[in-house]
C-alpha cells in the first residue's frame, strides 16, 4: 500500500559530496516507492564542517548529528540521513529519534590510500616513520598494534578534500586510511592501494550502512520509510549498535563491532573487540543469537567484553 502526504517530506543531509551521493541514492528509492509524495533535500551544515581544529574542541565527531537532531526534533525536517559509523553511540543521542530506513550494507572494509604518483605499497611495506592520516581512534589503535613503526596522525575534512590535499602534499601526512565504501561512493575506488583484510584490520561498527531517522511517534514518516529498509542489514545494524551502547561507546571509541547475518538465516553472529589505544592486547568476544532479537545478542556481546576486562581500555589514553 502506498503512503502519501500532502506536505513535502523534508530530508536533512550534510552538503558534502559523499553525503549527497548517498542521499541521491536514497532519493531514487523513495521517489520510486512514493511517486505522489514530494521529497525535499535540506542541507544541514554543522560546526564540524566549519571548525578547522580538532573535533574534540567542539564535542567530538557527532557535531553534524547533534545539529541534525535539533532540526529533526523541532520539526524543520521529517528525517535525516547519515552513515551509521559516523553516528554517536545510542546512549549519547537525544531521546525521541528512531531509525526508519536502513539501506543495504556496502563494503565495510578500510583501504590504504597513497598520493598520486606514489610507488605501489602496502601498510607492511611502508618505511618506519611514515605518517598515516586517520580521524578514527579504531584505526590509530590498529596501526599501533599491527604496524608499530608507522605514525598515526589525525586529519580533518571531507573525504574528497582529504584526497585532494593528500595529492597536493598539504594534508600533513604521507598516506591515509579511508573507508572503501566512501571511496566507491565518490567514484575513487581505484585509489584503494590496499584493501585491508577485515579478519585482521577490524572494520568500524556500522561501516557501509546508511540509515534514515525520523521523530519517534511520527507515524506518517515511519510508514513512508519502513518499506525502504533492507531487513538483513537492519539485523546487523541493531546488533552492532546495541553492543556499542552497552560499551558506552560511539564513533570515537577504539572498538569494532561487526555482525554477520546471512539472509534466510535464523541467527546473527556478533564479533566485538575493544582495542588498546596504545597498541596493546585487545579484548575480544563473539556472541550468537536469534536474528529476531539482534539487539539482545549485541548487548550480550558488549556485556561479555566488559566482564572480560574491556572497561580498562575504554577511554584509555593513546
Amino acid at each position: 500500500m502506498t503512503t502519501t502526504t500532502t506536505r513535502p517530506f523534508r530530508l536533512g543531509t550534510r552538503p558534502s559530496p559523499m553525503a549527497l551521493e548517498q542521499t541521491g541514492r536514497f532519493a531514487e528509492l523513495f521517489r520510486a516507492r512514493h511517486p505522489e509524495t514530494d521529497l525535499d533535500i535540506v542541507s544541514i551544515t554543522s560546526e564540524g564542517d566549519q571548525h578547522p581544529g580538532p573535533l574534540a574542541q567542539i564535542g567530538g565527531k557527532g557535531a553534524f548529528t547533534r545539529r541534525a537532531d535539533v532540526r529533526l526534533l523541532d520539526g524543520r525536517v521529517e528525517a535525516t540521513i547519515a552513515c551509521a559509523k559516523d553516528l554517536p553511540g545510542p546512549h549519547d543521542r537525544a531521546p525521541g529519534i528512531t531509525v526508519g530506513a536502513v539501506l543495504p550494507r556496502e563494503d565495510a572494509r578500510d583501504a590504504l590510500v597513497l598520493p598520486l604518483g606514489h610507488a605501489p605499497a602496502t601498510l607492511a611495506e611502508l618505511p618506519p616513520g611514515t605518517r598515516v592520516g586517520t580521524s578514527a581512534p579504531r584505526r590509530a589503535a590498529l596501526l599501533r598494534a599491527l604496524y608499530p613503526g608507522l605514525v598515526p596522525v589525525p586529519i580533518r575534512g571531507n573525504a574528497d578534500s582529504r584526497l585532494a590535499r593528500l595529492d597536493a602534499g598539504t594534508l600533513g601526512v604521507d598516506v591515509m586510511l579511508a573507508a572503501l565504501a566512501g571511496l566507491r561512493r565518490l567514484g575513487h575506488a581505484e585509489r584503494a592501494a590496499q584493501i585491508l583484510d577485515p579478519a585482521h584490520w577490524l572494520p568500524a561498527s556500522g561501516a557501509g550502512i546508511v540509515v534514515v531517522e525520523h521523530r519517534t511517534g511520527d507515524d506518517t514518516s515511519a510508514k513512508l520509510l519502513a518499506p525502504l529498509t533492507h531487513a538483513p542489514t537492519r539485523v546487523v545494524l541493531d546488533a552492532e549498535r546495541a553492543a556499542l551502547a552497552t560499551l558506552g561507546g560511539g564513533c570515537l571509541t577504539a572498538a569494532s563491532v561487526h555482525a554477520v547475518h546471512t539472509p534466510g538465516s535464523e541467527t546473527v553472529t556478533v564479533h566485538a573487540v575493544v582495542l588498546d589505544p596504545a597498541g596493546g592486547t585487545p579484548v575480544r568476544t563473539t556472541a550468537v543469537g536469534p536474528s529476531t532479537d539482534a539487539a539482545r545478542t549485541g548487548r550480550r556481546a558488549g556485556q561479555q567484553l566488559l566482564h572480560s576486562g574491556a572497561a580498562r581500555l575504554l577511554g584509555a589514553p593513546a
